[in-house]
């Protein structure tokens, strides 16, 4: 079927942004200066966590991996875009977009679970401070991270192959600035009815499911903090988990809003600018939101400064 499909069309036409013409230049920069400023960022976070000792805990662990998660997830989308606002050439072959659609899954499928491992981190650390270490050891934390691996790579295969076996015979524009899945599966005049339950059923275990993880997560630690009389204490437990709440709300309420969305026509333009939300700004929001309102990552920042400006 494949060979089918390379026969009839062998490249798509990535429409790209609503932007008009001659403001090309000027959103190219900006993206450039934002993906740059992600890719910087959180490869920042990574160096602190690797070379302060007093990061090396479950939290930061799987902040690390969040960051890296983040640089990937970027890099997915956004240089091919910016390759096309500058050459003015929209095409992208047909193996390059199923290459692009299958990272973009899995990795959007790998913050998903990452968030939530994260939440469950942070439920542990404040509703359980005393069995913490006991609880959140280092096997439980690699395990949590190969699982999440495991399940995104698992789900964005699946959507992969399932799309390979459909044909695409004429119309080939995808009206987005990456090969998304859902527009790719409008363009098919295959039955789709399969690759939509999949969907479905994918979108159940990687999306809704986590999300509900976090909010009974977030539940049990808001009904602890009423328990704390202290404001001390309060404040203590909202500035641990202020930073990944703060970047749950903006990745899932971008997810949120793009699929509920009605697709029709009008709203196309639309839902490709929220997707720029999840996939341009909130990783670029990231390492911001983790240094400014982290106190940890703050004194390892401090300490790196120190460390080059001594060595200099």
């Amino acid at each position: 079927m494949r060979k089918d499909n390379q026969s009839t069309v062998s490249e798509f036409i990535l429409l790209g942004l609503p932007i008009k013409p001659e403001e090309q230049g000027m959103y190219s920069a900006l993206f450039l200066a934002m993906y740059l400023t992600t890719v910087l960022g959180n490869l920042l976070i990574i160096l602190l966590i690797r070379l302060d000792s007093h990061l090396h805990t479950p939290m930061y662990f799987f902040l690390s991996h969040l960051a890296l998660t983040d640089i990937s997830f970027s890099s997915v989308t956004v240089p091919k875009m910016l390759r096309n606002m500058h050459t003015q050439d929209s095409s992208i072959p047909y193996t390059e977009c199923i290459a692009q659609m299958y990272f973009f899954i899995l990795f959007t499928d790998l913050d998903n679970f990452l968030l939530t491992s994260m939440a469950y981190d942070r439920y542990v650390a404040i509703c359980h401070p005393l069995h913490y270490t006991a609880i959140m050891r280092e096997e439980l934390c690699i395990l949590l991270v190969a699982m999440s691996w495991i399940l995104s790579c698992v789900s964005a295969l699946s959507h992969t192959l399932l799309l390979a076996r459909l044909s695409f015979c004429a119309d080939n524009t995808i009206p987005h600035f990456f090969c998304d899945l859902a527009a790719l599966l409008k363009l098919s005049c295959s039955d789709i009815s399969l690759n939509e339950l999949v969907i479905f059923t994918a979108g159940t275990i990687v999306i809704t499911l986590p999300l509900i993880c976090i909010l009974i997560s977030y539940g049990h630690i808001g009904a602890t903090i009423l328990k704390v009389s202290s404001n001390k204490g309060i404040y203590k437990a909202l500035s641990t988990c202020g930073s990944h709440l703060s970047v749950v709300s903006l990745y899932y309420g971008a997810i949120i809003g793009l699929y509920l969305i009605p697709s029709s026509s009008t709203s196309s333009d639309k839902g490709v600018i929220a997707s720029v939300m999840y996939t341009v700004v909130t990783p670029l929001l990231n390492p911001f939101i983790y240094s400014i309102r982290n106190r940890d990552m703050k004194e390892a920042l401090k300490k790196l400064v120190n460390r080059a400006a001594i060595s200099t």
